[in-house]
């Protein structure tokens, strides 16, 4: 069996262009990322941008890229690893009633992108938690980009262990009972205050 080994991804502008035998067909990397992540209400995207969020509260540095494959989402400079996840009233398509608000918890194997092997039990890898929630409820006023239209709620991993309900997924309601929401300035220190790393 050949070992290909790990592709190295570097960081791109925006502006690497197209080509086919070398030539430009007149379209940009932008255009892609326009075209593919402008809606940033969609599930998928939504969750990325949640994200991206959460790593700019915590001051995590952006020259790196993303990598999906980690069995958390993000770490701080601290090394505090952190999962994210959000939930939205709205969505990008037609609604009666707004979306009922439910986070996923489930533990996972862990994949290795070295050696492409997943763990063998499943477990939460992360320290904290964040449940991201785009609270804000006018359609016509909707802008995820707008950090006061979301609330944030942060839970050790712990937390989530010792829970006696779903092992797979989180309600508002029962979220709300473990702990308060709290506004975008305060992310940073109140996952530090719950790691003891500052």
């Amino acid at each position: 069996m050949t070992d290909f080994g790990k592709i190295h991804i570097t960081q791109k502008t925006g502006d690497e262009p197209i080509t086919y035998h070398g030539e430009t067909n007149g379209v940009k990397l932008i255009d892609f990322w326009k075209w593919d992540s402008s809606d940033i209400i969609s599930n998928s995207s939504r969750g990325r941008f949640a994200e991206f969020i959460v790593a700019s509260a915590l001051k995590i540095d952006f020259s790196t890229v993303r990598n999906e494959w980690n069995p958390y989402d993000l770490e701080t400079p601290e090394g505090i690893k952190v999962e994210v996840k959000s939930a939205s009233y709205l969505q990008s398509w037609s609604q009666k009633n707004y979306s009922p608000i439910a986070f996923s918890i489930k533990e996972a194997k862990c994949w290795d992108s070295a050696t492409g092997v997943f763990s063998e039990t499943a477990k939460r890898h992360a320290d904290i938690y964040v449940f991201c929630l785009l609270k804000h409820k006018d359609q016509l006023t909707l802008n995820p980009m707008n950090l006061e239209q979301w609330e944030f709620f942060v839970l050790p991993t712990e937390t989530l262990n010792n829970y006696p309900g779903s092992k797979s997924s989180i309600t508002l309601s029962s979220l709300q009972k473990l702990t308060s929401a709290i506004v975008y300035p305060d992310l940073k220190q109140a996952i530090e205050m719950l790691t003891g790393k500052t």
